[in-house]
C-alpha cells in the first residue's frame, strides 16, 4: 500500500498557481466553462480539490488566472508593436485578440464578461495593462485624448462583436454559464476598482473619458457607416 501511495504521489504534477492556471485553461479549452470545478481539475490534477486552495481562492479566483493567462500574451504582442505605425499597430491588436478567439474559443467570453479589476473599462481590453499601452500609443501618433478614446470605444465594439460571435461558431457557450457555488468555501475576491492606477497614467488621466457610456451613439454611428458602405457599393 505504502509503494502504491507513493507512486501516485510521485506520478501527481508539483502544483503551483500558473500549472493550474493553465491546466483550468486546457479544461475549458476541451469541455467549456461549465465543465471547469474545483472537483473536475482536481481529477484532471489527479489531486484532492482542497489541495487547490492553497493555490487558487476557488473557482471565481481561478476564472480571473485564466483571463489573466490569455491577456499576458497580448500585452508583450502589443509592446512589441508599438514602434509601428498607427494602423500597424491597430492590425496588431485585432489579430492578437482575434487569435485568442481562435486557439480558445470556449474560453474567450470571459473576457467579456469577468469582472475586472477596472470595471468601467469595455472589453475585450479592459487589461488596464493593454489599455494603458493601447493609449499611450496612439496618443504617440498623435491622436488627441477625445480620438484615442473614440478608437478605443470603436475598436472595442468592433472585436467584441466579431470574436464572441466567431467564438460562438467555435463551440463557445452562448447561454450564461452556471455557476457553482465555490467548493471548499473560499473567499471569493472582491477586488474590482481596486487595482491601482499609478503605473498607466494615461489610463489614470483619461478614466473620466473612459468611463462615459455613449452605447447608443456609438450603435448609430456603426449603422450609418454600414449602410453608406453597401450604398457605395450598390452604387459601383
Amino acid at each position: 500500500m505504502d509503494d502504491q501511495t507513493d507512486a501516485a504521489r510521485a506520478a501527481a504534477p508539483r502544483l503551483t498557481r500558473e500549472s493550474i492556471v493553465a491546466s483550468a485553461l486546457d479544461l475549458i479549452d476541451r469541455d467549456g466553462l461549465n465543465g471547469l470545478s474545483m472537483r473536475n481539475l482536481g481529477k484532471e490534477l489527479r489531486v484532492e480539490a482542497m489541495s487547490l486552495y492553497r493555490y487558487v481562492n476557488g473557482r471565481e479566483d481561478l476564472l480571473e488566472g485564466v483571463v489573466e493567462l490569455l491577456m499576458s500574451g497580448l500585452t508583450d504582442a502589443l509592446s512589441e508593436a508599438t514602434g509601428d505605425q498607427w494602423q500597424r499597430f491597430l492590425q496588431v491588436t485585432a489579430h492578437e485578440v482575434r487569435r485568442i478567439a481562435v486557439e480558445h474559443p470556449k474560453a474567450f467570453p470571459l473576457i467579456a464578461t469577468r469582472h475586472p479589476a477596472a470595471p468601467w473599462l469595455r472589453p475585450p481590453l479592459r487589461s488596464i495593462d493593454v489599455v494603458e499601452i493601447f493609449l499611450a500609443t496612439l496618443i504617440g501618433f498623435g491622436f488627441t485624448d477625445d480620438q484615442a478614446v473614440g478608437a478605443y470605444r470603436s475598436f472595442s465594439s468592433f472585436l467584441l462583436g466579431n470574436l464572441l460571435l466567431e467564438s460562438a461558431v467555435r463551440g463557445a457557450e452562448t447561454s450564461p454559464a452556471d455557476e457553482p457555488l465555490d467548493e471548499g468555501g473560499a473567499d471569493v475576491p472582491q477586488g474590482d476598482g481596486s487595482m491601482s492606477l499609478a503605473g498607466s497614467p494615461h489610463v489614470l488621466r483619461l478614466r473620466g473619458m473612459l468611463s462615459e457610456n455613449h452605447a447608443e451613439d456609438e450603435f448609430e454611428e456603426s449603422l450609418e457607416a454600414l449602410l453608406d458602405r453597401l450604398d457605395r457599393q450598390l452604387s459601383q
